[in-house]
């Protein structure tokens, strides 16, 4: 067993700033107030504003400059994908944006798997998904489930559709555990995906983008529907 690690008084600052800024209470391309005004509101010392300030730049929302101050980052203009997880935490609204993203790059995807794959790679997608039906609690399935997904981005021979793969499951990460709906059953699982990793191997791409098509609508409403209930 692992002691949880206790939130230091950096940690909620660093999130109570990030909410303001995503929030708006601190203006994109607008100047933060100066730091002794701003610890003094917050009620920190200067040092901790400091810590929490070089967390937030590394996190893409602040940018410093040595004798100007600091600037809050118009993240929509200037930012890239790897701000996805932070701001699914932020707020469900974009959850349901990276699952329209989903649906068009995964149906993509699956159609260029089908033109590209090799048979070592339709080998390993057979191989992966027989993994989804053997697994046995929903997390596993659902993990087995993502590993599916990634190598049929390998088999486009494309990387940027690999790191695309990898982004917008990353998006979803703070929230997984409340995704898990469509993985409660191996079996439903692996059927849903099937159809997808055949039409893969008998290279055809039509056949595969429906599928994949059919296979998003149906694991997007799910895990909806599961939110929705959660709430």
């Amino acid at each position: 067993m692992h002691a949880l690690p206790r939130e230091t008084i950096v940690d909620a600052l660093e999130a109570t700033l990030r909410e303001d800024i995503l929030n708006g209470a601190h203006q994109a391309g607008g100047y933060l107030p100066p730091e002794r005004e701003l610890s003094g509101g917050y009620g920190v010392t200067r040092t901790t504003l400091k810590h929490a300030f070089e967390r937030l730049v590394q996190a893409g929302l602040l940018e410093t400059r040595h004798g100007v101050g600091t600037r809050v980052r118009d993240y929509l203009r200037h930012g890239g994908a790897d701000l996805l997880p932070m701001l699914v935490r932020h707020s469900p609204d974009w959850l349901a944006e990276v699952f329209e993203v989903r649906r068009g790059v995964g149906s993509l995807i699956a159609s260029r798997a089908a033109a590209k794959a090799t048979a070592p790679q339709i080998a390993e997608l057979r191989g992966l998904l027989s993994a989804v039906r053997a697994a046995r609690a929903a997390e596993e399935v659902q993990l087995a489930d993502v590993e599916v997904h990634r190598a049929l981005a390998r088999a486009t021979g494309n990387r940027v559709y690999v790191l695309l793969t990898n982004t917008l499951f990353n998006a979803y990460l703070p929230v997984r555990a409340a995704l898990v709906a469509p993985f409660t059953d191996a079996e439903a699982a692996h059927a849903r995906l099937e159809p997808i990793v055949e039409a893969v191997a008998t290279h055809d791409g039509p056949a595969a983008a429906a599928a994949a098509d059919t296979y998003l609508a149906e694991t997007e409403r799910l895990m909806l529907q599961a939110l929705g209930d959660s709430r």
